[in-house]
């Protein structure tokens, strides 16, 4: 299983050799669904919090006698329908955390590499250095690349110069090998990764 290589400016160079054990296995929508989901829930807070009838100050006085006013009956200005009551069902603070074994994250992302390889939105390049960092170079590399999609670039190593260059493009995002996850992988249409790093990529996953 072989993967063209292209460097910077577009120019093909020699093709590299691909794990099928990491990027030729079969797309399993439904578990990276799952890894998706659990992935965003445990990046929820849950510290939201307002106040039911029963919390907030006030309000222990009947407003009016029952009958004979002309108005509705109210027996607390604190209920929900009164400017400065309390919430219905109000939220409060909950851990939204969803478990997924090693196994699953392994094998959903596994799936979403061979996804982009398959639909051909996998570009390996041989190396991505900047001599200054500046979002022009890294513009001209995706042109040159013919990328005009949501990217996901990945790197082997961290590159202070390549993440500021890349901080001005909206549609980019750099992360790292050791990093990589599923939500990434499936919230980018294409992915842009060096060679170093789809080694580090088969020695994690294969």
């Amino acid at each position: 299983m072989k993967i063209d290589v292209f460097d910077m400016n577009g120019k093909k160079l020699k093709p590299i050799e691909l794990s099928e054990a990491v990027f030729g296995q079969e797309y399993n929508e439904a578990l990276i669904h799952q890894v998706v989901v659990a992935q965003l829930a445990n990046k929820r807070q849950g510290t939201k919090s307002t106040l039911t009838r029963t919390e907030v100050s006030g309000g222990g006085k009947k407003p009016w006698r029952q009958k004979g006013t002309g108005r509705a009956r109210q027996g607390s200005i604190r209920s929900p329908q009164w400017v400065g009551g309390g919430v219905v069902f109000a939220p409060k603070p909950r851990d939204f955390e969803q478990k997924i074994n090693k196994k699953m994250k392994i094998a959903a992302t596994i799936s979403a590499l061979s996804a982009k390889v398959s639909t051909s939105n996998l570009v390996v390049v041989d190396k991505i250095e900047l001599a200054e960092a500046k979002t022009k170079l890294i513009a001209n590399m995706l042109n040159s690349l013919n990328i005009d999609s949501k990217v996901l670039v990945v790197m082997d190593k961290d590159d202070e110069a390549v993440l500021r260059a890349c901080k001005n493009l909206q549609n980019v995002t750099v992360i790292n090998a050791d990093l990589i996850n599923v939500y990434d992988l499936a919230a980018n249409t294409k992915c842009i990764a060096t060679v170093d790093a789809i080694k580090k990529l088969e020695e994690v996953y294969a």
